[in-house]
């Protein structure tokens, strides 16, 4: 017998409808406003949430306490957190989009037909937007702006370990919306459990699109359970391949600052391969170097002999550590006969997020590329670059792990369809 699908609470139907409606009206100003209005706007967001910082961290602090309290993981605490330096630097975030070329009206391809049809494909706004993630309120700001100037309404159904942080950001983009003469239903905070997450999710012809971010559990369930389109987002397993012919210095610098610089957050890496030629050379100082920076290391054999050899604390890998996305200062750690092997590893565990090379052969540099399944493949550089501000985005939406529409850092281009023009003097088709 097919397993049956629990029924949603009508009241919670009915919320996200009445938002999605007052969504759409609001999407439809946006489609309207030219670029000057989207970046004052933006430019007047960022100024209210720098005005607004003390009760932002007030509310945010609500929220570390509630989780340190129910035992939050130092990660997922690390993520939650907001002061005043991350409030300046979400704002910044928004002064960056509005700094940005407007993809909306651009066009994409076009001609003139023997006929004399001029036809032109030009970006347009996706429409409503739903976003389902969890304790990144960075994520609020981030989606909000971009939304924005993309000209698209958004519908936020943030994780309730952030509930007050989201309530306070929300309120204060809400206002200052309204204040540059917006409507306030651009940006709109979904209230209720799980009931009202499904509703949005079924709410199919009335929102658009549905981005998750967060952790391999939560995007699995939006994707089970969506009828609207969905862009998977996020779930990293990355890994630093340290080849043979590496700069050793270089591969130091990499690994370390890809595991250590913000382990918290999905471009960290989460395993280390290293060539067999060049391990006993580079593995003693790798390994204590992780380890002095508090990285619990998960050694197969080889690596484990170095680490004990050493005198550097470790623990022996399983199968489940390398598939492991630990978002934590945890590393897996193997060594690999080769190339071949490099990559067969990480076309078995990788998540198609992040993937760096370590190397001065460009022959392998090469192969890596166009071999290895990711999204973004890093050629002596850490996998942290991964990231919409970095790549010179102004923020990201969300960085896509799937291959249709989107992939890699999600921006403004991301969050845009496409609508043909044509124009005539008359034509019909004989």
């Amino acid at each position: 017998m097919a397993e049956q699908i629990p029924s949603i609470d009508p009241a919670a139907v009915e919320q996200v409808a009445t938002a999605a409606r007052a969504a759409r009206v609001a999407s439809r100003r946006l489609a309207l406003a030219h670029r000057a209005e989207k970046d004052a706007a933006l430019l007047a967001l960022a100024d209210a949430l720098v005005a607004a910082t003390d009760d932002i961290v007030a509310a945010n602090e609500e929220d570390l306490a509630r989780g340190r309290d129910g035992g939050m993981p130092q990660g997922l605490l690390d993520r939650l957190a907001l002061d005043s330096t991350r409030v300046a630097s979400v704002a910044q975030a928004l002064r960056d989009v509005a700094g940005l070329p407007d993809p909306v009206g651009e066009v994409v391809r076009g001609s003139t037909l023997a006929n004399g049809l001029q036809i032109r494909q030009v970006r347009v706004p996706m429409g409503v937007v739903g976003m389902v993630y969890e304790a990144r309120p960075n994520v609020t700001v981030d989606a909000a702006g971009l939304g924005l100037k993309s000209g698209n309404a958004v519908i936020l159904r943030g994780g309730s370990a952030a509930e007050s942080t989201n309530h306070a950001l929300v309120g204060v983009m809400r206002k200052a919306l309204a204040a540059q003469g917006l409507p306030e239903d651009s940006i709109t905070l979904l209230e209720g459990g799980r009931d009202a997450v499904r509703a949005l999710l079924t709410a199919r012809g009335l929102v658009d699109l549905i981005i998750p971010r967060g952790g391999a559990g939560l995007i699995q369930t939006v994707v089970l359970e969506s009828t609207v389109p969905v862009i998977e987002t996020g779930v990293g397993n990355c890994h630093v391949y340290v080849d043979a012919a590496a700069d050793l210095d270089k591969a130091l610098a990499i690994a370390v600052n890809s595991k250590t610089h913000r382990p918290s957050v999905c471009n960290a890496a989460e395993s280390l391969l290293v060539h067999e030629q060049v391990a006993a050379d580079f593995l003693p100082k790798a390994l204590a170097e992780l380890s002095g920076a508090g990285v619990v290391l998960h050694t197969d054999i080889a690596s484990g002999a170095v680490a004990e050899t050493a005198g550097v604390p470790h623990e022996a890998a399983t199968e489940e550590d390398f598939a492991t996305e630990y978002l934590a200062l945890e590393l897996s750690v193997r060594v690999v006969a080769d190339l071949d092997a490099a990559l067969d590893h990480i076309a078995r565990y990788g998540s198609g997020h992040t993937e760096a090379i370590v190397t001065e052969d460009r022959a392998a540099a090469r192969r890596f590329t166009a071999e290895v399944d990711a999204a973004a493949v890093m050629v002596n550089a850490s996998t942290r670059f991964t990231d919409g501000g970095e790549f010179g985005f102004g923020a990201e939406i969300g960085i896509s792990t799937q291959k249709l529409h989107a992939r890699g850092p999600m921006a403004l281009p991301e969050l845009t369809t496409t609508k043909w023009i044509v124009e005539g003097d008359g034509q019909v088709r004989a």
